[in-house]
């Protein structure tokens, strides 16, 4: 019988069946329109439950910094090496079914490091449609911090041993404060290894890239996305540098708490954190490129929304559609010289 109910979707009791009061969607949706089903997705009101286990948090530093991240049932095994070398507090969301997470539980109490931290915060969004809702997950990790700063990286990387202690350096070398409008960018390389002996520093790093063990992130597929942090400068350079933002720039960053959310309504696959980086581009945001700092790409299999993206043209299109929208709003709010050039240069 435990089973039974272990197994059962949560989902279940929203529905009229049981005579819940209805739920309010956040946008009025035009119901025949060829993207109907992509955009209902990104209005959906998921079950969420903030800080499901334990958590502390007794630092209160004015330098310290929450590591937040996102992941599905099918990327949890990552999330134990991530932790071995994160020794500051992070924020995950975890977006699992009824089912699923009784096997989340196990992994905690299975994993020798995973069980004995107390300043881990998981919130679980209980799953519903098709899409994975990546930037809502995003946001429900963001707005549960406790510290002044967020590191924001993806769950499929693993950080540099001492990254938690070099960032709270370069911000007191560089007097950050919160209310700087600036993101601090940390360098992202990959591997297609499953296996390989992780760099202890930058120069064990520009070896393994000379090997070609390293790559720089996405250089194969998506070069638009990391180009403007100029690696080749961060390959020679000792001190923080500025860059400038170019259409499609996704890096990791540590920003303020108080940064703007991520835009809900890019849902699954493509333009979810780029929306994000335009956005900060059109508050004034400036980017200064961390030297002696990375972290690297695990190699997995590619996920479902992925697929969607390569092998559905409506997907494609109706994503278009939306980044054009997203950056038409960008001009109305912020109707600067500046955001003429963002319409420019992004709406190709």
């Amino acid at each position: 019988m435990h089973r039974v109910f272990l197994e059962m979707d949560g989902n279940l009791l929203r529905r009229q069946l049981f005579h819940c009061n209805p739920v309010q969607t956040s946008d009025n949706v035009n119901r025949t329109e060829a993207c109907r089903k992509f955009t209902m997705a990104a209005t959906v009101v998921y079950r969420t439950h903030p800080f499901f286990l334990a958590y502390e948090y007794n630092t209160h530093s004015t330098t310290d910094l929450t590591l937040v991240t996102q992941c599905s049932a099918d990327r949890i095994s990552l999330l134990d090496e991530l932790c071995k070398r994160w020794r500051g507090t992070i924020s995950i969301a975890v977006y699992l079914t009824d089912a699923e997470l009784q096997y989340f539980l196990d992994f905690i109490h299975n994993s020798d490091t995973l069980r004995r931290r107390r300043n881990i915060a998981y919130h679980i969004v209980y799953k519903e449609g098709e899409y994975y809702p990546v930037n809502y997950l995003r946001n429900i990790a963001i707005s549960r911090v406790s510290t002044p700063y967020i590191f924001q990286v993806d769950v499929d990387f693993l950080p540099q041993v001492d990254l938690y202690e070099n960032l709270q350096l370069y911000m007191m070398k560089l007097n950050l404060t919160e209310v700087d409008k600036t993101a601090l960018i940390v360098a992202a390389f990959e591997t297609q290894r499953y296996r390989f002996t992780f760099p202890t520093n930058k120069d064990e790093l520009l070896k393994y890239l000379n090997y070609g063990i390293l790559y720089t992130f996405r250089y194969h597929v998506w070069t638009r996305g990391h180009a403007a942090t100029n690696y080749n400068l961060w390959k020679v350079a000792v001190d923080p540098y500025e860059v400038t933002w170019e259409p499609d720039f996704e890096p990791y960053i540590v920003v303020s708490k108080s940064t703007p959310l991520y835009d809900q309504r890019f849902i699954g696959f493509g333009w979810n954190k780029v929306s994000y980086i335009t956005h900060l581009t059109a508050l004034g945001y400036k980017y200064v490129v961390l030297p002696n700092v990375f972290i690297i790409h695990r190699p997995h299999g590619p996920s479902a929304d992925i697929g969607k993206f390569r092998t559905d043209p409506l997907y494609r299109r109706c994503l278009k559609r939306l980044k054009d929208e997203f950056i038409d709003e960008l001009i109305t709010n912020y109707g600067t010289a500046a955001i003429s050039r963002i319409k420019k240069m992004t709406k190709a």
